[in-house]
């Protein structure tokens, strides 16, 4: 039951996300006097749908992964009024980047809120200002349980919070730490909450810790979130760039990695083949394709609170955006570029040409996201 539940959620949230990015599309469609022919929830087959006063035919579609948007005239050559075409270039670059605009500001929007109740600490250097700020220690979190450790055969799961050891309060993970060592070889109790109530169990700690596992077998953390007050819409809006700035560089790191390994390759050298394969591996590793996503927001939401459910929503936001303004055609950012370069060149960009290009790079796009997706497949089996 919890399963389904986190689905569901995890499927609207990636359905509002993208819902918005197209309707920011549309907006700035038909405030540049481009016409806007269908607005779909969910792709193709239709499932239901209706012509709205303003002339926009509104749909529901089967198939739950996202949305669309539908101009009129979407080729750039187009030139009937009404046109996604017939609009000037700083009009189509409006159209094109709204999206990522809309997405950027609702990761903004959401992390403004949550700096008013508590923001998630997960940057180092992560921007508050001084006199306006209280950092929130939130209870220890079980992050880690060994196999067939005490922990474990006490039924404690990772996401439990301990609140008592053997009687005493644990106010940070090293207090945990150290409470286990003095303990050692002792049967003790924890008091531990999950999911707001709070449950005894009964464990027997190991008398030495030769596996390096711990006495208790456990790895724990402890979270921090920043409150402020007057200054949350600029720590929201400031934390909104720092993690932009955070994804660009990962994603730098996978390509110099990608280029690195791929070059690598071709040496005859063994051991420089062995470090190309370790390059690769790293890109594997870091990667995630619909499978390795939708694996990672249907566990959030099934086990996440309200604050850090909308922590994820505003993370998945903003990935939307960067993605989208990354010069790949098929995206909104690859349309933009394709369309400034034969602005800069003076050559007509035909519909011919902009098919070709947009189809070469949406199957370059879909061989990635079939080769990331089988990755994701075999990190699930491992």
């Amino acid at each position: 039951m919890e399963l389904a539940f986190g689905i569901i959620l995890g499927l609207l949230i990636l359905v509002f996300l993208v819902v918005v990015h197209e309707l920011g599309h549309a907006i700035a469609a038909r405030r540049n006097g481009v016409v806007v022919e269908e607005f779909g929830i969910g792709f193709p087959p239709k499932a239901w749908a209706k012509k709205l006063k303003n002339g926009i035919l509104f749909s529901i579609n089967w198939l739950p992964l996202g949305g669309f948007v539908r101009l009129k005239g979407e080729h750039d050559a187009a030139d009937k009024k009404g046109d996604y075409g017939a609009a000037s270039y700083w009009q189509k670059t409006r159209i094109l980047l709204a999206g990522v605009a809309i997405n950027w500001l609702v990761a903004a929007g959401i992390l403004t809120i949550l700096a008013w109740v508590g923001l998630p600490k997960i940057l180092p250097n992560q921007f508050s200002i001084a006199g306006d700020t209280t950092i929130i220690k939130q209870p220890v979190e079980i992050t880690y349980v060994a196999k067939d450790s005490p922990a474990e055969k006490a039924g404690l799961k990772v996401g439990d919070r301990v609140v008592r050891f053997a009687g005493e309060p644990v106010p940070t993970a090293k207090t945990l730490s150290d409470q286990t060592k003095a303990k050692k070889g002792q049967q003790i109790e924890v008091i531990y909450s999950r999911k707001g109530v709070e449950n005894s169990a009964t464990v027997a700690l190991r008398g030495n810790n030769q596996n390096e596992q711990g006495y208790l077998g456990v790895g724990s953390g402890q979270r921090e979130q920043i409150q402020a007050s007057w200054s949350a819409p600029i720590v929201g809006v400031v934390t909104t760039a720092q993690f932009t700035g955070v994804t660009l560089a990962g994603l730098g790191d996978l390509l110099v990695n990608l280029v690195k390994g791929v070059a690598l390759q071709i040496s005859p050298d063994q051991a420089v083949r062995q470090h190309a394969g370790e390059s690769l591996q790293t890109v594997s590793n870091s990667v995630a394709g619909p499978i390795g996503i939708l694996g990672t927001i249907f566990p959030a939401a099934e086990q996440a609170g309200p604050v850090q459910l909308a922590f994820l929503t505003a993370i998945i936001s903003l990935t939307l955006a960067v993605m989208n303004i990354l010069p790949i055609p098929a995206l909104d950012g690859g349309r933009w570029f394709i369309m400034t370069i034969f602005k800069l060149l003076r050559k007509p960009l035909t519909k011919e040409r902009e098919e070709r290009i947009q189809a070469t790079g949406f199957m370059v796009l879909m061989m990635l996201v079939v080769l990331v997706t089988i990755a994701d497949v075999g990190k699930l089996l491992k």
